[in-house]
C-alpha cells in the first residue's frame, strides 16, 4: 500500500495505524491488564448489543468491545437504515427490537419539532423513505442504543471498550481461554470469560481463535442449492457499500474536488454474468429479480421522476416531517448498486482487504462527483446537481471523506456449524421442487429447536466472483440453534450474520432485525448455560434443556415461529 493510500485509509478506519505492525504486537503472555467477565462479546453491532442486553438482564458480567467511535453497527457506522420485513411491527423479531424501534420514534417526538400530523403518527417514518418502514438518522440509533445500555453501563454490569480489537487467542483445546487485543491507542489487555460471543462484521474472531469457518460460495454438490455453483468459490464475497449522506442546496455550488480515479470510475462497465446493462455510474442498472435494465430516476428538488426514485429510496430526513422553519432539508442516504464494491474483498487476502476498501471508498466519492457534475436529469441533459452536499456530520465523518465510518457489509465468514441452512430449507422454488407442492401450499423448514424468526428475500448482491443478483422468493423462517453452534469449540458463539448459512441464504438472514435476534438468543443461551451449568451443544442435544431454553426466550419476548396465516406468505 503506497503512502498516500496509507494516510486516506488512516483518516477512517480505527486500527489502519497497526497495519505495518502486526509482526510488533506486545506479547499476549505479558499483557499490562487483564479483564474477566461472564462473557466477552467482540463487535457492538445490532447483534452484539442485543447479545449485550440479554445478558446483561440476566444478571451475567459482560465486556462489549467495538472498533469504531460509534456503536451500532449497520444502523450507525455503515449507516444503512433497517431492512425489514412486512409485519415487524408486531411480530417476526423480539420484544427488545420492537422496543428499539419505538424508541426511536420517541426520541424524534421528544427531540425534534414535528409537525402536527407526523408527532400524531403512531408509523412515524422519519425520513418517509420507500425501503423501510423506519428511514432514520445514523446518530438517532446511536443515541437510542447508548440510552438502551445505560443503565447497564451504570451499574458496571457491561463495560464497553472502545475502539478496541482483537489481536489473538489463548486455547486449551476445544475451548478458548482468553483473547488479547488492543485499544486503538496501543494499549494491550487480556480478556478473560468462560464464554466469548463474534459479533464482529465480519467474523474476525473466527481465525483468530482458529474455529473453522466457511467464506464464499459453497458448491451444490454440498449444499445440493439451486443457485450453488457447480464448485466452491471461497473467494465470491458479496459486495460491500461505502455508504454515504447528502442533501440538495439548489442556490449553491458544492462541487467537490474531482476524486482519483474518477474517469476509469466514470467509464467502467462491469463485467459479469448476467450481464450488466452499461455503465456503473449510470440510472440504468441490472433489475434484482429479473436481471433486465431497470431505469430508474434521480431528482432531488422532489419533481416527480418516472420509475424510482433513488432521492427518496433510503431517504432518512423528510422536511416535510418538520415544522417550517425548523431549518431541516431532506437527506438521502446513498446505498445504491451505483456505488456497490465487488472488484475485491475485505478479507481473505491479508492486507489487500484494506486496498479494496480504500477502493470502495474512492468509488462513493467519484458517484458523489459524478452526481454533481455529469448526471443526466429527467429532462435528459446530462449536467448533474451541483447543489448536492455531502453530509458528514450526519454519518459523523465530518472531519474525514464525509462517508460513512465503516463499510456496510453483506457477507461475513460463516462458522462451520452443527446445523447449516440452506436454500432447500427457506427458498420457495427450491421447496416447491422438492415437495412437490405449489407456492402457498408449504412453509419453510420447521426447525425443533428455534430460538428466533426473520423474513426476507434470498438478496444476494453482485458479487467479487462475478456474479449479478441472486434474487430468489423465499418464506417467512426461522433461526435455528444448531446454527449458532460451532462443529468443535464449546465456548463461543456467533452473534452476528456469521452463523451456520450458506452464501446463498446468508441473503435473508443478514438482515437488521435477523442480527438482533440472533444476537439476542445467544445472551440468552449463555445466561442459560451459565445457570444450568451445560454448554451450548448439551441445551440441543436435550429435549427437557432445549424446552426449558425455549420457555426463557419465549418469556423474554422473543418470537420462537409464525402464525399460520403469514407462515406460508412468499417474499
Amino acid at each position: 500500500m503506497n503512502r498516500r493510500a496509507f494516510l486516506s485509509l488512516s483518516a477512517f478506519t480505527p486500527f489502519a495505524h497497526m497495519l505495518p505492525a502486526y509482526g510488533q504486537m506486545r506479547d499476549p503472555a505479558k499483557p499490562e491488564r487483564e479483564l474477566t467477565a461472564d462473557l466477552v462479546i467482540f463487535g457492538a453491532g445490532v447483534g452484539g448489543i442485543a447479545c449485550a442486553l440479554a445478558a446483561a438482564r440476566k444478571g451475567l458480567k459482560v465486556i462489549l468491545t467495538e472498533e469504531y467511535d460509534w456503536i451500532g453497527g449497520q444502523l450507525t457506522a455503515q449507516a444503512v437504515p433497517p431492512d425489514e420485513h412486512t409485519w415487524i411491527e408486531t411480530q417476526g423479531s423480539t420484544k427488545t427490537y420492537r422496543a428499539f424501534r419505538a424508541k426511536v420514534r420517541d426520541y424524534y417526538r421528544r427531540s425534534y419539532p414535528l409537525t402536527e400530523d407526523a408527532a400524531k403518527n403512531r408509523l412515524l417514518n422519519p425520513g418517509a423513505g420507500s425501503v423501510s418502514k423506519l428511514c432514520h438518522e445514523p446518530r438517532v440509533a446511536l443515541a437510542v442504543l447508548l440510552e438502551m445500555l445505560a443503565p447497564h453501563l451504570a451499574s458496571g454490569r457491561v463495560k464497553l471498550l472502545q475502539p478496541f480489537r482483537a489481536m489473538s487467542a489463548q486455547t486449551d483445546g476445544d475451548t478458548i481461554t482468553a483473547v488479547f487485543g488492543q485499544f486503538k491507542n496501543g494499549k494491550p489487555i487480556n480478556l478473560v470469560a468462560p464464554y466469548f460471543a463474534d459479533a464482529t462484521e465480519t467474523g474476525d474472531l473466527l481465525p483468530i481463535a482458529k474455529v473453522e469457518y466457511v467464506t464464499g460460495a459453497e458448491s451444490s454438490s454440498d449444499t445440493r442449492e439451486p443457485h450453488a455453483p457447480d464448485r466452491a468459490q471461497p473467494n465470491n464475497h458479496q459486495a460491500f457499500t461505502i455508504c454515504f449522506a447528502m442533501d440538495y442546496e439548489a442556490d449553491k455550488d458544492n462541487t467537490i474536488e474531482k476524486p482519483v480515479g474518477y474517469n476509469q470510475w466514470r467509464d467502467y462497465v462491469p463485467k459479469m454474468t448476467p450481464a450488466w446493462p452499461g455503465n456503473l455510474l449510470s440510472w440504468d442498472m441490472a433489475d434484482p429479480k429479473t436481471l433486465k435494465t431497470r431505469a430508474v430516476g434521480f431528482d432531488p428538488t422532489g419533481a416527480a421522476v418516472k420509475g424510482l426514485n433513488l432521492w427518496t429510496y433510503r431517504r432518512i430526513v423528510a422536511k416535510d416531517n418538520f415544522a417550517d422553519g425548523s431549518g431541516l432539508s431532506d437527506v438521502c442516504l446513498v446505498n445504491w448498486p451505483q456505488n456497490d464494491y465487488w472488484l475485491g474483498n475485505l478479507y481473505g487476502n491479508g492486507k489487500e482487504g484494506w486496498e479494496h476498501q480504500l477502493a470502495g471508498r474512492r468509488l462513493s466519492e467519484c458517484l458523489f462527483y459524478w452526481m454533481q457534475t455529469e448526471a443526466p436529469h429527467p429532462s435528459g441533459k446530462k449536467e448533474g446537481w451541483k447543489g448536492l452536499r455531502l453530509r458528514g456530520d450526519v454519518t459523523g465523518t465530518e472531519d474525514g471523506d464525509g462517508l460513512a465510518m465503516a463499510p456496510y457489509i453483506r457477507e461475513s465468514r460463516r462458522i462451520k456449524a452443527q446445523f447449516t441452512v440452506t436454500e432447500n430449507h427457506v427458498g420457495v422454488d427450491a421447496r416447491a421442487k422438492h415437495l412437490g407442492k405449489k407456492p402457498g401450499e408449504f412453509t419453510a423448514e420447521q426447525f425443533k429447536d428455534s430460538v428466533g424468526t426473520g423474513s426476507y428475500r434470498i438478496d444476494l448482491h453482485p458479487s467479487s466472483g462475478g456474479d449479478n443478483y441472486i434474487d430468489v422468493s423465499s418464506l417467512p423462517f426461522q433461526i435455528p440453534l444448531g446454527t449458532l453452534i460451532p462443529e468443535r469449540v464449546e465456548n463461543l458463539l456467533p452473534a452476528c450474520k456469521n452463523i451456520g448459512t450458506t452464501h446463498i441464504t446468508n441473503g435473508c438472514y443478514r438482515l437488521h432485525p435477523v442480527e438482533w435476534s440472533i444476537g439476542e438468543a445467544v445472551g440468552e443461551l449463555v445466561a442459560f448455560c451459565t445457570t444450568k451449568k451445560r454448554v451450548p451443544r448439551q441445551v440441543r442435544k436435550d429435549a427437557k434443556l432445549l424446552a426449558d431454553f425455549q420457555t426463557e426466550l419465549s418469556n423474554a419476548g422473543c418470537d420462537l415461529d409464525w402464525p399460520a396465516n403469514i407462515a406460508k406468505t412468499v417474499r
